[in-house]
C-alpha cells in the first residue's frame, strides 16, 4: 500500500504546479502538452514522495515532466505537438539535462508569466479567466462553472476550446506592452482565485487558505512588475484587508461565523495596517478604479469596532460608485445590504426585487440568503425561514448550508416561543 502525502507536501505540490507549468510552457511553447506532462509529474510525485522527498522538489517535477514530453516525441503520438515544440531537434537526453540544470534554487518564478499567457487576446474575456483559473489557479471545472453560473459540461467545452486556441495561435509569453493590454483580465483572475479561497464554492471547508495566500503572493509579484499601476495595489490592499478577518470567520468545528458575530480582536491587525498603507499609496496615484473602491469598503469594515459603528452611509455611497465603475449582480446585491443598513430592511428588499430576474442570481443561494436576512430584520420571520431553507438547498458549501439551516431553526424556535 502506497503511503499518502502529508498536508505540507500536498500544499507544496499545489504551489509548485503552476510554477513548473510556466517553466515548461516558456521552454516548449505547447500549453496542452505541457499541462498534461505536469499532471503526470504530479501523479508521480504523489506516488514517490511519501518514500522520500527530493532535495529539489521543483527541479524534480520539471525533470519528470520533461521526460513525459520527450516520451511523447519518441512515440510519435502527437505529430502536431512535435512540430510545435521548439526543442524538437534537441536530443531527448539533452532536454532532460537542460531541465535539471535550469531547475536550481535561482529559477525564476514564472507563475505570473503563465497568467498573462492564458489571458490571450484571441480568447474571449470569459475564456481567458476560465482557462487561467483552471491551469494556474488549480480550481476544478465544477468550481469554475459555479463562478460563471453555467453547467459543468458547458465549462468543460469552453476550457477545451480555449486550450486549442492557445495551441493553434503558437502563443508565446507576452512582451510588456501586451501585458498592459491583458492586465484587466489577469487582475480579475487573481481576485477570483482569492475569492474561491476565502469562501469556497463547495465542500466541507469554508475557505482554502492555500488559494487565497497564493493569490496574494502573485498580486505582490504583479505589483513589483507594474509599480505604477494603482489598481494592482488596490487589489493587493483589498485582499489583505479582507483576508485579515479569516481567523474569526470559523468556530472550533469549522462552522461559519457571520461578520456581526465575529470576534474582531481576532482580526489580523498587522495585515490590516499593511493593506491600509498600500491602499493609501494607490489612491494618491491617479484615477480610482474598482479594486481601490472595494478595498476602501473593506477598510471601513476593518476599522469599525462593531457592526453598528460601521460607516454604512459611506459604504452605500462607495457601492453606488462601484456600480458606475464596474456594474455586476454581486455589487448590486452588496449595495442592497448596505442600503438596508442605512434606510431600513424595506428599502433593501426593494433593491433586491430588482435583482430577482437577473440570470446570474435567480438560482443563486446568495440572493435567497440576503433576502432572508432582510426579511428577518423586517420581522417577517415565516418568509425568512422559508428562504433560509431554500438558500441552504442551493448552496454547495457545507459550512454555509449548516449555518443557514441552524439559523432557520433558531428563528423558528424563537417564533414558536413567542406565539
Amino acid at each position: 500500500m502506497i503511503p499518502a502525502l502529508d498536508a505540507n507536501a500536498q500544499d507544496l505540490l499545489r504551489d509548485l504546479a503552476p510554477q513548473v507549468l510556466g517553466v515548461l510552457v516558456r521552454r516548449y511553447r505547447d500549453f496542452a502538452g505541457c499541462e498534461d506532462a505536469v499532471q503526470e509529474a504530479l501523479i508521480a510525485a504523489a506516488t514517490q514522495w511519501p518514500k522520500g522527498m527530493p532535495d529539489n522538489p521543483k527541479g524534480w517535477l520539471i525533470t519528470v515532466a520533461t521526460r513525459r514530453l520527450t516520451d511523447q516525441i519518441r512515440a510519435d503520438t502527437a505529430r502536431r505537438l512535435r512540430e510545435q515544440l521548439v526543442v524538437s531537434l534537441i536530443p531527448a537526453d539533452e532536454q532532460i539535462a537542460m531541465a535539471a540544470d535550469a531547475a536550481g534554487v535561482n529559477e525564476r518564478d514564472e507563475t505570473l508569466d503563465l497568467y498573462f499567457m492564458c489571458c490571450h487576446p484571441a480568447l474571449s474575456d470569459a475564456s481567458q479567466i476560465a482557462l487561467t483559473l483552471r491551469a494556474v489557479g488549480g480550481l476544478t471545472t465544477a468550481a469554475i462553472a459555479r463562478a460563471f453560473f453555467v453547467p459543468e459540461a458547458t465549462m468543460a467545452q469552453r476550457l477545451t476550446r480555449a486550450k486549442q486556441t492557445i495551441k493553434s495561435s503558437g502563443s508565446t509569453f507576452p512582451e510588456f506592452t501586451d501585458r498592459q493590454a491583458r492586465l484587466s483580465a489577469v487582475l480579475t483572475v487573481i481576485y477570483l482565485i482569492f475569492s474561491e479561497g476565502y469562501t469556497t464554492s463547495g465542500g466541507d471547508s469554508l475557505y482554502r487558505a492555500d488559494l487565497s495566500t497564493e493569490a496574494i503572493r502573485v498580486a505582490r509579484l504583479l505589483s513589483q512588475l507594474l509599480p505604477d499601476e494603482p489598481e494592482v495595489d488596490g487589489l493587493v490592499a483589498l485582499m489583505l484587508l479582507t483576508d485579515a478577518r479569516r481567523a474569526a470567520r470559523t468556530g472550533p468545528h469549522g462552522e461559519l461565523i457571520p461578520l456581526d458575530e465575529q470576534l474582531r480582536s481576532a482580526w489580523d491587525r498587522a495585515r490590516i495596517a499593511e493593506g491600509r498603507e498600500i491602499l493609501q499609496r494607490a489612491l494618491t496615484r491617479g484615477a480610482v478604479g474598482p479594486y481601490q473602491v472595494q478595498a476602501t469598503i473593506a477598510a471601513l469594515h476593518d476599522e469599525a469596532p462593531t457592526l453598528e459603528d460601521t460607516d454604512w452611509e459611506q459604504i452605500r455611497e462607495l457601492y453606488e460608485l462601484l456600480i458606475r465603475l464596474h456594474d455586476s449582480p454581486m455589487t448590486r446585491l452588496s449595495h442592497a445590504i448596505a442600503l438596508a443598513m442605512v434606510k431600513g430592511p424595506a428599502a433593501g428588499l426593494v433593491a433586491l426585487d430588482g435583482l430577482a430576474a437577473d440570470p446570474h442570481l435567480a438560482t443563486s443561494h446568495r440572493l435567497d440568503a440576503a433576502r432572508a436576512h432582510l426579511l428577518e430584520r423586517a420581522g417577517r420571520h415565516d418568509e425568512a425561514i422559508e428562504l433560509y431553507h431554500r438558500a441552504a438547498k442551493r448552496t454547495t458549501s457545507t459550512p454555509e448550508r449548516n449555518y443557514l439551516l441552524l439559523h432557520a431553526a433558531r428563528l423558528n424556535e424563537h417564533e414558536t416561543g413567542t406565539r
